[in-house]
């Protein structure tokens, strides 16, 4: 049967004194704060309601240009990974029980089907299949939350070699570590694993203090001359510090040894945010595949830095420091449906 938007937000209000205490420590936000934000979700979920997941073996699409290899196969199988989380939050905060069954059927399929790769930058989607798992979890039976369990155990501790194994050839401390740092704390905090977090903070600290100044500039600005790719750095480094602030860590002010913070790399990057610096982008960047991407056409790749860019990361970073909230509030109207929702 068919619900519509209207009749599924009543059910919910209906039903939000009633919820399941489910990953109350992954989200913040309580079900009942969380309803009101259910009809921002619920459109594209009822247009999905009937399409069965689409999970492929593998996808990629990092160093690639639209229409070249798997890039289009793999970005059309990679919508599925917002609509399985968004389908929790929805439950979450009392829509009904089909969207646990939606979350649970795209969760399941896709974890029988992806066998994952550890490149980052093809995994970063896949933080909403781990929203996901923590969200619903306690609620599958128990032989496939431990088909999960040991699937994201097996992932985390992939990237943790991974990290380990380039640390020792050659110590590559940008963005590509930021996302594989972002993935393993999020795993270790949704599998309540102690020795994967400690290693994740461990990793954490580590990239600080190799990615970002005293200063707060970062190896990506230097190399790629782009605002762009300091937003693409920071903002897993923010998720991986609100995971931990899950378990009431505060990763977003450590300060390494020689000064530098999470902290302090925003606020190097706010006066380019709120406009009162301009940016060129790319201009002197040192990685070819950048100009293909300019030439190409695509969006964001020449000409001035959009300060909009950087709206989802402020966001998430005012979980952390309120006092950056004004700025995310002048970059967009509201928060993403998952900070508005459940506030990692």
């Amino acid at each position: 049967m068919r619900i519509s938007p209207r009749c599924g937000f009543a059910i919910m209000l209906l039903s939000a004194c009633c919820l399941p205490a489910q990953a109350a420590d992954w989200c913040e936000v309580p079900p009942a704060r969380a309803a009101p934000f259910v009809p921002s979700v619920i459109g594209p979920l009822q247009a999905a309601r009937d399409r069965p997941p689409q999970p492929l073996p593998t996808v990629h699409t990092e160093g690639t240009l639209p229409h070249q290899g798997m890039y289009d196969a793999s970005m059309a199988a990679k919508r599925d990974l917002p609509l399985m989380r968004d389908a929790a939050l929805a439950w979450r905060a009392g829509a009904g029980e089909a969207w646990l069954h939606f979350a649970t059927r795209y969760l399941m399929a896709w974890v029988g089907v992806y066998r994952p790769s550890l490149d980052p930058i093809d995994e970063t989607g896949f933080e909403a299949l781990i929203d996901t798992y923590a969200i619903v979890g306690a609620r599958l039976p128990p032989d496939e939350r431990e088909q999960v369990r040991r699937y994201l155990h097996d992932w985390a501790w992939g990237y943790v070699g991974a990290i380990r194994h380039g640390q020792a050839a050659h110590g590559r401390a940008d963005n590509w570590q930021s996302h594989r740092i972002k993935l393993a704390t999020m795993m270790a905090v949704a599998l309540h694993d102690d020795e994967l977090f400690r290693t994740a903070r461990s990793l954490f600290q580590a990239q600080i203090a190799a990615n970002i100044a005293p200063d707060g500039e970062t190896v990506d600005f230097r190399v790629r001359d782009a605002l762009h790719y300091v937003v693409y750095d920071l903002q897993p480094l923010v998720q991986a510090a609100l995971a931990a602030h899950s378990l009431g860590e505060d990763w977003y002010r450590w300060r390494a040894p020689g000064g530098a913070s999470l902290a302090g790399a925003l606020a190097w990057l706010a006066p380019y945010a709120a406009g009162e610096k301009t940016h060129e982008e790319f201009v002197h960047s040192q990685v070819k595949f950048d100009a293909m991407r300019a030439r190409a056409g695509l969006k964001g790749f020449t000409g001035p830095f959009d300060p909009r860019a950087a709206a989802a990361l402020y966001w998430l970073a005012a979980e952390l420091d309120p006092s950056v909230q004004p700025l995310a509030r002048k970059l967009g109207d509201a928060p993403p449906s998952f900070v508005r929702m459940c506030g990692q």
